[in-house]
């Protein structure tokens, strides 16, 4: 007899009081049942005829339901039930014996963790996981699993084994499910106490990526799309096809338990580098055999691409891309993870803790000299694991960048590396903590090439590492963790961390064998002046010449005008000076790779005693436009020199050109399954016609697949305006991310926050 399921607790009193009356006979008559069937029936072997996993039940309490309703996928340390139905009888304690096998890899092993043996009862040996039983019916059981909460993450094969009166023996295969991380077990490594944090960090499907300049931080919108169709299985493909896998898969698997170890394999693993990784890198402006990664507003795409072709790695991928398709996998996967921004981040090639940059006597900053580099924005990953590896007290977040620059262990991956290590200088504590640390507190050191000679021009302490930035908790507003990674520039405290890291880097090269530009570390000593004293600043040309040279713009320089700005040189001295100034400019990668040059200038200033002059420069639409990279980045220089004095003075500033946004309107309140129309308006910023446009629309939960909408030809600042339909699939809080690309610019960008209602 079956038992009537209450799905809701009645509000009234006297209704609940009936509601428990009736359930009271109904379990009356179903042990009379049950005692009625052991009397009159022969004593057979236990049959198992049908097992529900409970899927949809499971997956809401266990934070999977917007992965799959049909599919069991659960996260370790939490129970899961599962409801057996019989053939001929029921189960029978101590005439019946169940024991269950969990496997996951291809060679499931006792030893290593990856075979899993427990029985109903609890005795069935010393295996972590649990199997306990919740209801006993006439023919069906109620049985909760848990996983321990340092299992191996996977997919995972459930078999049972079932020992009947008189030596029957029964073996059935139950089904599949999937095994996450558990940031809500307090017991598991990635475990995170703040509900709003694990919303944010592992829930939520879309966020900001913040590029620019540390002068114009912008948001660009990404769809990470976690939770979308076949997403969680290419996220275990992905494992399965690293090399790590391919060498040892017995081992790798074994070792899935670890969020350490795996997000080390995930990072090697979407670079292309040393695999068949999801995304090629490319930062030569030419990408005529694959997508701009400008053109990128999600995860989803890309992982699906990379799925369909069989592996193949997808072209192409910058930081910020790299970064965004590890987020999604991660949160995926169960492990907290967020982006983050770091301005003019330190890309230091030999380990010194010094960023390198050379110029011509014209102010141009030469590439083929130029080993290090200061990106004028650089993206990785943070994500959230207790490190038993570390010495206490530096668990929480680490760092993971994606982005191929340097060999880890072989692989070209970086981290995790501890954000508070790199906060204290601990740079040598794994994994990859001194590279980390220079990309946010490395110096500059300025270089004047010229007669095949080198002469340094001056050393910045506080260029490298601004508003390191973060999308904020369940909020559109930009959040700066600056302090998580440093202390304040120019404090005692900062220069003691700087100077305890060189100490330690110049021990562990003392140890080793020699490496190459290792002299640039005579450079340094003067920093540790500074260390004992920080308001002693540091010794520039411009406090031997006592001239001071800055650039400053006229108004805001925007995407197709005309780009005017000064510079400013002012005597301090007593004494009357007589300048040469060459000016140059010329754009920029985001990684600091500059392009050639397209504007340059000569400028002769005479200044009085303490007088103050400014020379106005203009650089036309015309000069720049053929010049642009996709990063719209111009620096502009100048080399100031006075006669008969051979110090120089060097100063440059980074330009971002602006341009205007999409604007998305949602027409009407958003329903699940009711159609929803949304109008998309965008304008062409050049006072010139714009071909191949092409405008693309994501969305999680909004659209099933990437919308494409082909336009064709933009006319001089002019206006267009595109209205199309879909059907909302998925409620709560949703995002639109759109991208407008065209022959002339390729990421005009726009998005809109979209509330579905669940409906009726």
């Amino acid at each position: 007899m079956a038992r009537p399921q209450s799905n809701k607790k009645p509000s009234d009193a006297a209704l609940w009081e009936r509601h428990t009356r009736e359930q009271r006979v109904y379990s009356a008559l179903e042990e009379d049942l049950e005692s009625f069937l052991i009397l009159s029936c022969p004593i057979t072997g236990l049959e198992v005829a049908l097992t529900d996993l409970q899927s949809s039940r499971n997956n809401v309490r266990h934070h999977t339901e917007e992965i799959s309703v049909d599919r069991l996928v659960v996260r370790r340390g939490q129970a899961f039930c599962i409801t057996l139905y019989f053939k001929s009888r029921g189960f029978q304690p101590g005439m019946d014996s169940i024991t269950f096998v969990a496997e996951t890899g291809p060679l499931p092993d006792l030893a290593k963790g990856t075979r899993a043996v427990f029985s109903l009862t609890g005795s069935g040996g010393p295996s972590p996981w649990i199997a306990s039983l919740e209801a006993n019916r006439a023919n069906s059981l109620e049985v909760s699993l848990c996983a321990p909460p340092m299992a191996a993450v996977g997919r995972y094969l459930l078999k049972i084994r079932i020992d009947s009166y008189q030596g029957s023996v029964t073996a059935y295969q139950l089904g599949e499910f999937i095994l996450l991380f558990n940031p809500w077990c307090p017991a598991d490594a990635v475990y995170m106490e703040s509900e709003p944090q694990r919303q944010e960090y592992v829930v939520n499907d879309y966020g900001f990526i913040y590029q620019g300049s540390k002068s114009w931080i912008r948001p660009c919108p990404w769809n990470y799309g976690q939770f979308e169709e076949n997403i969680i299985d290419i996220c275990l493909e992905l494992l399965e096809k690293s090399l790590n896998f391919q060498v040892d898969p017995s081992t790798d698997c074994a070792l899935r338990g670890s969020p350490v170890y795996t997000s080390r394999v995930v990072c090697a693993m979407i670079n292309s580098n040393d695999d068949n990784g999801v995304l090629n890198g490319n930062w030569s402006e030419n990408y005529v055999d694959g997508t701009n990664p400008a053109e990128w507003t999600g995860s989803v795409a890309i992982l699906k691409q990379w799925h369909a072709t069989g592996c193949q790695p997808v072209r192409y991928g910058q930081c910020w891309v790299f970064a965004a398709v590890m987020c999604t996998v991660m949160r995926c996967l169960g492990i907290p993870t967020r982006v983050i921004t770091n301005f003019d981040s330190g890309h230091d090639t030999d380990g010194n803790l010094i960023i390198d940059e050379y110029y011509d006597n014209t102010g141009r900053i030469l590439e083929n000299m130029k080993k290090d580099t200061v990106w004028n924005f650089h993206v990785w990953n943070e994500c959230w694991m207790a490190r038993k590896d570390l010495p206490p007290g530096y668990g929480g977040w680490q760092v993971l960048d994606a982005t191929p620059q340097e060999t880890s262990n072989g692989l070209y991956c970086c981290g995790p590396a501890s954000v508070k290590a790199i906060k204290e200088g601990e740079v040598d504590l794994k994994y990859d903590t001194r590279f980390a640390f220079s990309m946010v507190n490395a110096d500059c050191m300025s270089w004047l090439v010229y007669g095949g000679k080198e002469q340094k021009l001056h050393q910045d302490t506080a260029t490298v590492g601004n508003f390191i930035s973060t999308k904020s908790i369940q909020s559109d507003e930009r959040d700066d963790i600056t302090e998580s990674y440093k202390y304040e520039e120019g404090s005692l405290q900062e220069r003691e961390v700087f100077l305890k890291a060189l100490q330690k880097l110049q021990a562990a090269r003392s140890q080793g064998p020699p490496r190459a530009n290792s002299n640039r570390f005579s450079s340094v000593p003067p920093r540790q002046d500074r260390a004992r004293n920080p308001n002693i600043p540091s010794l520039r040309p411009s406090d031997v010449l006592q001239v001071s040279l800055k650039f400053e713009l006229l108004d805001s320089p925007k995407m197709g005008q005309d780009i005017n700005f000064v510079l400013l040189a002012v005597n301090m001295s007593p004494q009357f000076k007589d300048l040469k100034l060459n000016l140059s400019a010329q754009s920029l990668l985001h990684d600091g790779s500059p392009l050639a040059p397209f504007w340059q200038d000569t400028a002769f200033i005479t200044l009085f005693p303490e007088e103050e002059k400014t020379y106005p420069c203009k650089i036309l639409y015309s000069q720049y436009s053929q010049y642009l990279s996709t990063d719209k980045l111009i620096r502009i220089s100048a080399l100031g020199e006075e006669k008969n004095n051979p110090e120089k003075i060097l100063v440059n500033k980074i330009i971002t050109l602006t341009f205007p946004g999409i604007m998305i309107n949602v027409l009407g309140a958003a329903f699940v399954n009711q159609p929803l129309t949304v109008q998309v308006v965008f304008s062409n910023p050049l006072s010139e016609p714009v071909e191949d446009c092409v405008l693309t629309l994501e969305g999680s939960g909004l659209f099933r697949k990437q919308q494409r909408v082909l336009i064709g030809v933009l006319k001089p600042h002019h206006k267009a305006s595109i209205t199309l339909k879909t059907v909302p699939f998925k409620s709560g809080q949703r995002q639109i991310q759109a991208n407008l690309r065209s022959n002339r610019f390729k990421d005009i960008k726009g998005y809109k926050n979209v509330y579905v209602d669940i409906g009726l």
